[in-house]
């Protein structure tokens, strides 16, 4: 299943506006920032379809009913890039525990790459609810290499992912791969270079929230 959070105006529009246009991209501290927004509403919109139980409330004045979380998710996130967009998913579920994994595209010289994958630091997964983030869904190489990684930890119960722009190429490779994911984005994108990078996208997120890096 594939949600697109801005096929209908809302202020998220306006956010995704600003991480595409080279004008404002200068201003680090914003880029993340509106990355980090699109998480807050990604955790709101996810909330609303996650189990819940009623609980009892002790108030001053007597019991209140309440409808709660009946579990807390694993907000997992690939790094560097994910980081601001998994901060805003943590600000809301902030009860949650968290993996992060280190993936990464290294190149060749002909131009080709493959998904490197050095690092995973993760909770015991079985049957855990899990989110992962990414801001660019682009070929999805790496967010299947990622699912597939993490399901070595347990056998999620949920599988959801967020992402604050993807291209259709990348959403119907993970729908392929990992049927059973949700996949949660901004805005969608149609056109992939051959280098796979989406088009018209927003250039390296992780190069515009945290500084250009050396090339490996």
């Amino acid at each position: 299943m594939v949600i697109h959070l801005s096929e209908q105006y809302s202020l998220l529009n306006d956010w995704i506006a600003e991480l595409r246009d080279v004008a404002i991209q200068g201003d680090r501290m914003r880029f993340r920032r509106n990355l980090e927004r699109i998480g807050e509403v990604a955790a709101i919109e996810i909330s609303k379809r996650l189990p819940t139980v009623e609980k009892e409330i002790q108030t001053p004045m007597g019991i209140a009913v309440s409808r709660v979380l009946a579990e807390q998710p694993v907000l997992a996130t690939i790094l560097r890039a994910g980081l601001p967009l998994h901060q805003g998913l943590l600000n809301y579920f902030d009860k949650a525990d968290n993996a992060f994994i280190s993936a990464y595209r290294k190149h060749h010289r002909d131009g080709s790459f493959e998904i490197s994958m050095e690092y995973i630091s993760s909770p015991d997964l079985e049957n855990r609810i899990v989110i992962l983030s990414d801001p660019m869904l682009a070929t999805g190489s790496s967010l299947v290499k990622t699912i597939q990684y993490l399901r070595d930890e347990g056998k999620p119960s949920q599988i959801h992912v967020v992402a604050a722009i993807a291209c259709t190429v990348g959403i119907e490779y993970v729908q392929r791969e990992a049927p059973d994911a949700t996949i949660w984005c901004g805005a969608i994108d149609d056109e992939l270079t051959a280098k796979g990078y989406i088009v018209p996208g927003l250039g390296d997120a992780g190069d515009l929230a945290f500084g250009t890096k050396m090339q490996s």
